[in-house]
């Protein structure tokens, strides 16, 4: 299991290092060993279930997304696709993402609260793919998970099957649970500095913060599908290509302030990246393993 320490690290690098962007960004630039395992290349599948209740909109949110991640660059606007073509710095190449078989579960099938075991369930419940999919569970804010909101807001991991290993990866919408931990910057942190909140680019600052923790999941999950790929730290929490990066948006981000990042003249909404259909949204930084640091996209 890979899970995202988020807010956490923020929280651990606030009581040990100095205050100010130059010490918090040196301190954010470890080393992700490799550790010599598959990393997962080429056309990869993501395959979505939705568990409870989502909206169309919010829904088309994520899926938009996941279509941007490998979409050409046309603009001059920061894209997400630039923020996921650090992927393919990696040993082994690129990586395109699209989405596939999508599936609403949301008659609750397993109920309301929800043990690791059971994510894996659901992930596989409808499939395995053919081991370049992606199985992604995305549980709604009435959904509780093990673990979810006091040591993780998603995970990824993998199962095996016979001689074969299908990744998943799993994300919470943590509006009504624990937004200070989950959807931070768009709500002010649990603990630590209480600077105002970010306005959320696209409104909902559950999905919004969705959208940062699946990023890392999914980048999690193509440098380190095995628990044998690039990572820092032990096998069974380790620190990858974004986790390792936490709490960085932007250039000068120290810890209660996620760095510079635009904001709409007429919405006021912060944002780093442009993806499809004019959507805007607020990525993390990605360790770039070719220049050992955070890498953003401004």
């Amino acid at each position: 299991m890979a899970p995202i320490p988020f807010l956490s690290l923020l929280l651990l690098f606030s009581l040990t290092f100095p205050s100010s962007s130059s010490a918090f960004e040196q301190q954010q630039s470890p080393l992700l060993k490799y550790h010599h395992g598959p990393l997962l290349k080429g056309n990869i599948t993501v395959n979505l279930v939705w568990y409870g209740k989502f909206s169309s909109t919010q829904r088309s949110i994520i899926v938009d997304f996941l279509n941007s991640l490998s979409k050409p660059k046309t603009t001059s606007s920061p894209s997400v696709s630039s923020w996921w073509r650090t992927t393919a710095k990696y040993r082994g190449g690129s990586s395109s993402v699209v989405v596939g078989k999508q599936t609403l579960d949301d008659k609750y099938s397993l109920g309301k609260a929800l043990k690791t075991s059971q994510l894996k369930v659901l992930a596989f419940k409808y499939g395995y793919g053919d081991g370049k999919a992606v199985n992604v569970v995305l549980t709604s804010a009435d959904v509780a998970v093990d673990g979810f909101c006091m040591s993780r807001c998603g995970t990824h991991g993998s199962v095996q099957v016979k001689k074969s290993r299908f990744p998943y990866a799993w994300v919470g919408n943590s509006v009504s649970q624990c937004p200070g931990y989950c959807a931070w910057p768009f709500h002010q942190p649990m603990y630590g500095p209480q600077t105002p909140p970010l306005v959320a680019p696209n409104g909902d600052v559950g999905v919004d913060g969705m959208v940062i923790n699946l990023a890392t999941v999914l980048a999690g999950t193509v440098v380190n599908p095995y628990n044998n790929g690039y990572f820092q730290g032990p096998a069974e929490a380790p620190l990858e290509a974004v986790s390792a990066c936490t709490g960085i948006f932007g250039k000068g981000a120290f810890p209660g302030y996620p760095g510079k990042v635009l904001v709409g003249e007429t919405t006021g909404a912060s944002y780093n990246a442009v993806g499809v259909n004019g959507r805007k949204y607020l990525l993390p930084a990605m360790w770039d393993p070719q220049t050992s640091t955070c890498k953003t996209l401004l």
